[in-house]
């Protein structure tokens, strides 16, 4: 973040009351940005957005309730959101959790993941635009290479409930999110990119023990500074001016691969896929509107 200046500017990141949010919020602060931690927990944001002007002397930190779940609270977010927004990092999200449904039948993991952060954005559409050079930081994960979107059972209504598939689902939805939002707002200057943060042991873990998989080795875990630090490059530096639609691992774009890596890099042809892109837009806009 040296050098980096973005006084003046304003970000969002969601589920910023912990874990790499926290950090990535507290990257932000260090330029000067405005930052609104969007979290569900405003006690827990609080607490968070005083320790980051502390550590910061950002003055311009607060936290705002925003449970992405709940079309209700994300309506009233958007709709209370006044001027331009400069970054949106959707960074919140739940990892293998038991079969859950939200009031509107969705699955927990496609609503919060993709679903929520999808409403957000598009509800926040006008302040992305606003800015005439937004960026949206997409924090995706390897593990969507455990599965495609299965178009013809999302919600798992006909399929076994399986929380790792889930979790692949959703995280795939973020990557087709990122490459469909560049081209379709393209026209507004507004790019998305998605990214793998890596194996980061944090709450995201707390429905699997607290250790993800299991199956990472133990060299390649990283601190929540490390994990943050993919998000705050797509979010401020001056590399990725104008680039949207790519996935990124470790502060580099990874390569597009045709089978499971093996790896925490690589992205599967599936997620980047135009087509698919369009379709998961079509069909999130669709589910949104039937919530309304």
């Amino acid at each position: 973040m040296s050098g980096i200046d973005l006084t003046g500017r304003r970000a969002i990141v969601t589920g910023a009351s912990s874990g790499i949010g926290a950090e990535t919020a507290r990257a932000l602060a260090t330029t000067g940005a405005a930052v609104t931690l969007a979290v569900r927990d405003v006690a827990a944001g609080e607490r968070v957005a005083k320790d980051i002007t502390g550590s910061t002397g950002n003055q311009d930190v607060q936290a705002a309730h925003l449970d992405l779940t709940d079309p209700a609270s994300i309506t009233a977010f958007t709709a209370a959101w006044q001027g331009p927004l400069h970054v949106l990092v959707n960074n919140a999200g739940v990892m293998a959790c038991p079969e859950r449904y939200t009031e509107q039948g969705w699955k927990w993991q496609f609503a919060t993941n993709h679903l929520g952060h999808f409403a957000l954005a598009t509800g926040l559409h006008g302040a992305l635009a606003a800015d005439g050079n937004a960026r949206i930081v997409v924090v995706s994960s390897s593990g969507h290479q455990q599965s495609p979107i299965v178009w013809d059972d999302v919600n798992f209504a006909f399929r076994p409930y399986d929380p790792w598939l889930a979790y692949g689902q959703s995280k795939t939805a973020n990557v087709l999110f990122a490459v469909e939002a560049t081209r379709r707002w393209a026209d507004d200057n507004i790019t998305a990119n998605a990214l793998m943060p890596g194996a980061i042991y944090t709450n995201l873990q707390r429905h699997t023990g607290g250790r993800g998989s299991g199956r990472v080795p133990a060299e390649l875990i990283k601190t929540v500074e490390q994990g943050a630090a993919t998000s705050a490059l797509l979010a401020t530096s001056p590399l990725l001016e104008g680039i949207g639609a790519r996935h990124f691992v470790d502060c580099d774009e990874t390569e597009i691969v045709d089978r499971r890596s093996g790896t925490l890099h690589g992205v599967a042809r599936y997620a980047v896929d135009l087509a698919g892109a369009r379709r998961l837009w079509d069909l999130s806009q669709d589910l949104i509107a039937g919530a309304a």
